[in-house]
């Protein structure tokens, strides 16, 4: 590997390999120009599909600490780099692959861990990180009631006691606590007076 061209190959791969925090390897044997072309619009922004020779690839990982993909470097294979939502680009290689059966995914690297090819396809079933982080706010937003904060339930429940309460002060009934033998404030002052 003594050819200038080669090493910068090597460097090129290497650089890749530590700058995603996903790569998937691909077989892409039958596909046109054309049909890589979409694919890699498929990808997304935020990922780059770069064909490669396996003793490059091998070579790359290797000098980047990755061993994932040893056994998988053979036949025609490129690699999806993921600098971005890993999410995205698995469902782009999946969809493609639904519509393009010579696309074949071989395996993958998500955050330093090795994924089989039903684990990318799993990835891929996953909603995107912006819907799950929303999601997740969702579930964490608490309902703040006279200095309480209500957690945890799911919001419409949280509402509906928080309504519930209101509507039995303004009535001046006794809430739950002062019906199960606690004394309320209120009525203590009551009491005392």
């Amino acid at each position: 590997m003594a050819r200038p061209d080669k090493e910068a190959a090597v460097a090129e791969l290497a650089e890749k390999f530590r700058g995603s925090n996903a790569a998937v390897l691909t077989e892409y044997r039958g596909l046109s120009v054309a049909q890589l072309k979409r694919l890699r619009r498929a990808l997304g922004e935020d990922a780059t599909y770069s064909v490669s020779k396996n003793t490059l690839t091998r070579i790359a990982a290797s000098q980047a600490g990755v061993d994932a993909f040893d056994a998988d470097l053979n036949g025609p294979t490129a690699i999806a780099f993921v600098t971005g939502d890993p999410v995205q680009a698995a469902k782009g290689l999946r969809d493609f692959a639904r519509d393009n059966p010579q696309l074949v995914i071989k395996a993958g690297l998500l955050d330093g861990r090795a994924m089989t090819a039903q684990e990318i396809t799993q990835l891929a079933d996953l909603e995107s990180r912006e819907v799950l982080l929303a999601k997740a706010a969702g579930a964490m937003k608490a309902t703040l009631t006279r200095g309480a904060v209500v957690v945890a339930a799911p919001l419409s429940k949280a509402v509906r006691t928080v309504e519930a309460l209101r509507v039995q002060r303004e009535a001046g009934a006794p809430s739950e606590a002062a019906t199960s033998g606690e004394q309320q404030p209120a009525a203590q002052e009551t009491a005392d007076a």
